[in-house]
């Protein structure tokens, strides 16, 4: 099947692509720049341009004025979004269609369509629930399960395995991968919850190793943006103890993940494979630390959440040549 692997090399771009602009739209403040969903105040296609179409979503909206520019970058997200699921669409079709061909179950790439509609369903929500710092983070997550998975599926088709290395390597690489997919879903929570700048200063906290912090509201799930499942307004030393878990996080993925590298620039045959992850842990490591000395800047925090991506991409295929 000549178009079943350029299928998925396609998605998987623009997967990367959709995870990237998706923070873009977050870390901007577009989250809602439109108001409805799949449309945008009312238009499928375009956003309200005119003045009697600025009229009619004042109407429509009268609690939300219309800031084209953000409608943009929202409606352009869904844009992305929405041709990714139509690829996805056609490669699980394909998948079925030419299963015998291809000699694979097709059941990855139903799941992966399966994972797309909820995807969407989250996207959904995120809209209508205003933010909602639990659904934001398992929007984030989901964009992450989609690439990761995409990722799994051109793999199969490109990648063979190596000569197989001791259990021990392969433990330490499974072990990379579930600590470097714990960090993005902490990443997600100080996202969802705006918690980047809590800690203002490295690699201290607000001038101390240990500020006064409060987790029982912190990572609490079930409440509104901003505040406590009370109603009540969420603390400074609710959001610094958020981005203070994710700094020990990123610390144990440094320690996980640099071992693993480390340990395979030593084997021949891996040697290329632990530069690689050496190189995209520690630019994933400077993003952050810069993003807290430079007050977040737009581009450094869409290229930290692009970075994540590519961390879990390296992590994922060389935990692919492990076990296969």
């Amino acid at each position: 099947m000549r178009f079943y692997r350029p299928l998925i090399l396609l998605a998987t771009v623009l997967a990367f692509a959709v995870v990237a602009l998706g923070a873009y739209v977050r870390l901007s403040d577009a989250g809602l720049g439109c108001p409805d969903w799949p449309g945008c105040y009312g238009h499928l296609l375009g956003v309200p341009d005119e003045a009697h179409e600025h009229a009619a979503a004042a109407r429509a909206f009268p609690e939300r004025p219309v800031e084209t520019p953000k409608a943009w970058k929202e409606m352009a997200h869904r844009y992305f979004a929405g041709t990714l699921g139509v690829l996805i669409a056609g490669i699980a079709l394909l998948a079925w269609r030419h299963r015998r061909e291809l000699r694979q179950s097709p059941l990855l790439p139903s799941a992966l369509l399966g994972v797309v509609a909820f995807q969407a369903a989250l996207g959904m929500w995120t809209v209508t629930l205003l933010l909602k710092p639990a659904i934001v983070s398992a929007h984030l997550l989901g964009g992450m399960t989609t690439l990761a998975l995409l990722l799994w599926l051109l793999l199969r088709q490109t990648l063979g395995g190596d000569a197989a290395p001791e259990r021990g390597l392969r433990l330490l690489g499974g072990a990379a991968l579930l600590a470097v997919i714990a960090q993005i879903a902490l990443g997600g929570w100080v996202s969802s919850n705006y918690a980047a700048l809590a800690c203002p200063d490295f690699p201290t906290c607000q001038g101390v190793w240990l500020p006064e912090m409060d987790f029982a509201h912190a990572f609490h799930l079930r409440r509104e943006l901003g505040q406590t499942a009370d109603g009540a307004l969420l603390s400074n030393a609710a959001l610094t103890a958020i981005h203070w878990t994710h700094r020990v996080g990123a610390l144990l993925v440094l320690l996980v993940a640099g071992a693993l590298a480390l340990v395979l620039q030593r084997r021949a045959p891996w040697r290329a494979w632990g530069r690689l992850l050496g190189a995209a842990l520690l630019a994933q490591i400077a993003l952050g630390i810069a993003n807290v000395v430079f007050a977040l800047p737009l581009p450094l925090a869409v290229a930290h959440n692009a970075g994540a991506a590519l961390l879990l991409a390296v992590t994922l295929a060389l935990n692919f040549r492990l076990w296969k």
